[in-house]
């Protein structure tokens, strides 16, 4: 087997956004979001469905899979490979947005239903130690859960350091999958639950179309074209704080500490 990186923005929502395959979605939220058994999904409908041409042809945007439940609730899976700056401003909007779309001019707010964010980042974003974290609105002094309605949950991949030995629950299982699944060639035997098993057979790039090939690789290219110029503006910045430190007389050595260039590039500027 040649498993994706899930990562990829046109793995991810293969995998996660595939009408025809919706227990890979509803085993991953209820492993995350820890739904006890009477409260568990059961069936989804996918709002932004993975569809290949679309995907080929678009810019690089938030990366993400939305879907309901039967009660109506609405969740937003993203992958953020990335830190951008105002990332955590923009997932407050981007779920409040959300969340208010769901009513037309005039209808009654007691129409509205939960929104749960779950985002998936490749960074560290959190100073909670733990790889899975949530966010909910409490009262600062009681704890009280009044405001249930916006929900928003976490998984830093750059925490997670568990070996297919270690896996213990399902939630750990998953983020093993969306952190090593490139590097495997088998499918773990620890892997029981069969909206997982059917992630890791629809991620084996053996069984992909042309078509989702083409739009893996131009997404990967696409995806280190971004990082490069990143890294580049990145440099630059650097370079200039490099000028003004040297205009107020600071040493070469010192410089290389506070920007992290190296005394050859200092010499050089």
């Amino acid at each position: 087997m040649q498993f994706a990186d899930i990562k990829n923005d046109v793995a991810f929502r293969k995998i996660f956004g595939n009408e025809n395959k919706k227990e890979i979605l509803i085993s991953f939220l209820n492993a995350v979001l820890k739904l006890e058994e009477n409260k568990k999904i059961t069936w989804v409908e996918i709002l932004n469905p993975y569809q290949v041409p679309i995907v080929l042809g678009a810019k690089s945007t938030i990366l993400d899979v939305k879907a309901k439940d039967k009660a109506g609730n609405e969740y937003i899976v993203e992958m953020q490979v990335t830190d951008k700056l105002g990332f955590a401003k923009r997932v407050v909007y981007y779920t409040a947005k959300s969340y208010s779309a769901q009513l037309n001019v005039g209808e009654d707010y007691y129409k509205l239903k939960p929104t749960i964010f779950i985002g998936i980042l490749n960074f560290e974003f959190l100073e909670n130690p733990h790889y899975l974290s949530r966010h909910l609105i409490l009262d600062s002094e009681t704890h009280e859960h009044k405001l249930k309605d916006l929900d928003f949950n976490f998984i830093e991949l750059t925490k997670f350091n568990k070996t297919e030995h270690e896996l213990e629950t399902l939630v750990d299982k998953w983020v093993f999958f969306i952190k090593n699944a490139e590097n495997l060639s088998l499918i773990p035997k620890n892997v029981d639950d069969e909206g997982l098993h059917l992630a890791y057979t629809e991620a084996d790039r053996h069984t992909w179309t042309k078509a989702d090939l083409e739009a893996y690789g131009y997404a990967r290219m696409r995806e280190t074209d971004e990082i490069a110029r990143e890294m580049l503006v990145e440099l630059k910045a650097k370079i200039e704080i490099a000028k003004n430190f040297k205009k107020i007389g600071l040493s070469n050595e010192d410089i290389a500490k506070g920007t992290g260039l190296t005394l050859n590039e200092i010499e050089n500027l």
